[in-house]
């Protein structure tokens, strides 16, 4: 293998590369009770531990993580915070065309929501309201973009179509040949300190946190819940279970979300004339317009985060730290990369990393009630939770009070996605997809076969 510069890069996440990180809580030890046990420390259970205490301050409400906070894919990702529900409003407007208006509009109160909390608990994770652009880099994807364009100005959203010099101010590549800016959609974070932040907005709540509390087992006991750790029991009223792309822990809901892992490179700093000769002032966070896409953002000290194209699964559901690094990825986001940016590509990389998401077969998270109604299981995030954990987290609180509210009237909160098929027909029918995906990008776009069979059953696989 051509020696790359991604090889000189530390093998871990840029975000929580960081002298700031808080220290390890404790973990659990011998037996504690609660009214809420949260299972989880990432964006949703830190979420749903926040809400909860905010609506009901009497209530006893305890978060356990099994590693440490933000260590996983709420620490890792590319801090892209969307208003969207639905992973886009293409996939919203597939699955839920009846509620896509309400879904929206839900949406947009929630990372509204977001950024009031940031700024009320003074939570420091770098907020850049700075909006989205979608980039085409072939004519079939300008058809798309400018498809879609148009759907959002029938629906009044507020969008531009972008070509030539209106391009070229936004974002200078030659790649690039016209882009959907969206400049209200996305808002970029430091993920982990976000969610730092959050963990400590939870404590000063009055909530309980331990971390490096792997929950073995959940089960009813005597009309209440018992969770067994190796140091200790916790025992509830009801339960939340935010464990993502981890084996779950609630049989009802093993097979609905399968572990992707994708990988991220993280540049050394540019300078301000480097920044300016790419044309990124306005600090949009970008995506392209493939099926296998990049997403790539400026970091507060000037970084280009620059992630995505490889979605790697393997089978039987594997996640481990063995695959957080994966040479061939890494070699070939340096190459597009530098056919992105080709005045940067003597730029070193200081950070690469990668780590598994929850993906669903409607890309889309679900709440999923079992126990009697006294657990609710959230994921399926697909990639998009730094936002729309928030709302699922409440969704799901709103579930288990059994309450009547504006999220849980919506289809997606009251129905569950659908569950993959088992191995080896799982592993066999996402390899399959993968090749038809980049297939389709090396066809215009067309969607083979295999892909239209997968889009009439209503399954995910769109990206």
């Amino acid at each position: 293998m051509v020696q790359g510069r991604w090889q000189q890069a530390k093998p871990t996440c840029f975000w929580l590369d960081d002298p700031s990180r808080p220290a390890a809580r404790p973990a659990v030890e011998g037996f504690t009770s609660t009214d809420l046990l949260i299972i989880g420390g990432g964006f949703t259970g830190l979420w749903a531990g926040v809400q909860a205490l905010q609506r009901f301050p009497e209530r006893s409400v305890v978060i356990v993580d099994g590693d440490r906070i933000a260590s996983n894919a709420s620490g890792r990702n590319g801090g892209f915070c969307s208003a969207s529900l639905t992973h886009g409003d293409p996939n919203g407007r597939a699955r839920w065309p009846d509620e896509m208006a309400n879904l929206r509009s839900m949406g947009a109160e929630n990372l509204a929501a977001i950024q009031e909390a940031i700024v009320h608990y003074q939570i420091d994770c770098d907020l850049q309201p700075s909006g989205e652009l979608d980039i085409a880099t072939a004519p079939w994807q300008e058809d798309d973009l400018r498809r879609e364009y148009q759907t959002l100005q029938m629906l009044q959203q507020e969008c531009s179509f972008l070509e030539g010099d209106a391009l070229s101010r936004e974002f200078n590549s030659p790649l690039a040949s016209a882009g959907l800016l969206q400049p209200h959609e996305v808002v970029l974070v430091n993920p982990a300190k976000l969610a730092w932040g959050l963990a400590r907005v939870f404590e000063s709540l009055g909530g309980t946190l331990f971390e490096h509390t792997r929950i073995a087992s959940l089960r009813e006991e005597n009309g209440a819940l018992a969770a067994l750790a190796s140091s200790g029991v916790i025992t509830a009223n009801r339960a939340l279970v935010a464990t993502a792309a981890f084996p779950a822990l609630v049989t009802k809901s093993r097979g609905r979300v399968v572990p992707v892992y994708d990988y991220v490179l993280m540049s050394e700093p540019l300078t301000d004339a480097q920044i300016e000769a790419i044309g990124w002032s306005h600090r949009r966070g970008v995506s392209d317009a493939g099926n296998q896409f990049h997403y790539l953002r400026l970091s507060a000290d000037n970084r280009i985060l620059f992630g995505g194209y490889e979605a790697v699964y393997r089978f039987n559901q594997q996640v481990s730290p063995k695959f957080d690094q994966e040479a061939k990825v890494f070699s070939a986001l340096e190459e597009h990369f530098d056919a992105m940016f080709p005045s940067l590509v003597d730029i070193g990389f200081s950070h690469r990393w990668g780590g598994a998401i929850d993906t669903s077969t409607r890309f889309a998270a679900s709440v999923l009630m079992s126990h009697h109604k006294k657990v609710a299981t959230v994921n399926g995030f697909t990639g998009l939770g730094v936002g729309a954990s928030r709302f699922f987290a409440g969704a799901a609180l709103d579930r288990l009070d059994g309450a009547s509210t504006p999220a849980t009237s919506v289809a997606m909160i009251r129905k569950p996605s659908i569950p993959f098929p088992p191995e080896p027909i799982r592993y066999l029918g996402i390899s399959a997809t993968r090749k038809a995906i980049a297939s389709a990008d090396l066809n215009n776009g067309k969607r083979g076969l295999w892909l239209r069979l997968l889009d009439r059953l209503g399954l995910g696989f769109d990206s």
